[in-house]
């Protein structure tokens, strides 16, 4: 259907300052990230202050149990995918319409052979180490990628899988929290009990204040309360464990993590202003040109 002229040229101009506006705005946040960066000084985690910051080191696996990427089960210590299908009717190079995604929110270890903390990247800008692009015909890829299936674009799906594989050097830019565990009163209460439960002669000879052999409403409710006095005085007796964790800032500074170092990092951020000036420039033009030709 041909769009009168008098409808085109609205909808030219409408198109084009939402791209400049929106452009415009990206270069905004990528010049403050920029600055944000580089005038946060680069600390070791062990002397890290609570607060924001920019530290370096190591990524290393947090769980027990290896972290493994879920479409070629490789070890790594952040993940995430993208499965998309050929839209029908489409011919080669055609465009894909995506179909499922994740991405991992499992914390991990950042090492900078000084000390450790744990980094929790949901919300985060994660720039991947390696990323991983191939084809198939099954919504779940049956075979991991190579060389040919790269290439093999006539297939009806596309997997995309990116990773922060384990042992990649990192910077990684956000909030620095410091948080502390103690044991719980109440599982400890409820453990102690249980153990009193089990040796019946003991919890008698302890709670039986009548000795008619059994334990009553009232020895049981004093029994209740003596595991719980001997549970609070455990949990304060017990060592408190702390953990550093770098997650999300709350006044909403940048929070990256990237397989960079912080010079690195700054020029990413740089490029990127100057790229959204451009796409903004671009904008622009094609209302101007697009105007006259109308």
């Amino acid at each position: 259907m041909d769009i009168p002229l008098v409808t085109r040229l609205p909808l030219l101009a409408l198109a084009c300052s939402g791209a400049a506006l929106w452009a415009l705005y990206r270069f905004l946040v990528s010049i403050r990230n920029s600055r944000l960066i580089a005038d946060t000084p680069l600390v070791r985690i062990r002397s890290a202050a609570q607060g924001y910051v920019k530290v370096t080191g190591h990524a290393r696996d947090a769980a027990t149990t290896p972290t493994t990427s879920p479409l070629t089960s490789r070890p790594c210590v952040w993940w995430s995918y993208q499965i998309s299908q050929r839209e029908r009717n489409r011919s080669i190079g055609g465009s894909w319409l995506q179909v499922e995604t994740a991405t991992s929110i499992e914390p991990f270890i950042l090492d900078d052979g000084d000390g450790q903390c744990l980094v929790g990247p949901v919300c985060a800008t994660v720039v991947p180490s390696a990323t991983s692009v191939w084809y198939g015909d099954s919504p779940w890829p049956e075979n991991p990628p190579g060389l040919f299936q790269t290439f093999l674009q006539s297939a009806k799906y596309r997997y995309t899988e990116s990773r922060v594989d384990i042992g990649t050097e990192l910077t990684v830019v956000g909030e620095l929290r410091s948080r502390s565990e103690v044991g719980d009163a109440d599982l400890e209460t409820a453990a102690r009990l249980r153990t009193w439960k089990q040796d019946q002669k003991v919890l008698i000879a302890r709670f039986d204040a009548d000795h008619d052999g059994r334990i009553d409403a009232s020895e049981w409710d004093q029994a209740r309360a003596a595991a719980a006095a001997e549970a609070s005085a455990a949990v304060v007796a017990t060592s408190i464990t702390r953990m550093t964790v770098i997650e999300q800032p709350t006044n909403g500074e940048a929070f990256i993590v990237a397989p960079m170092d912080a010079a690195q990092l700054v020029g990413r951020e740089r490029r990127r202003a100057a790229g959204f000036i451009a796409l903004g420039l671009v904008a622009i033009l094609t209302w101007y040109f697009g105007s006259q030709l109308f």
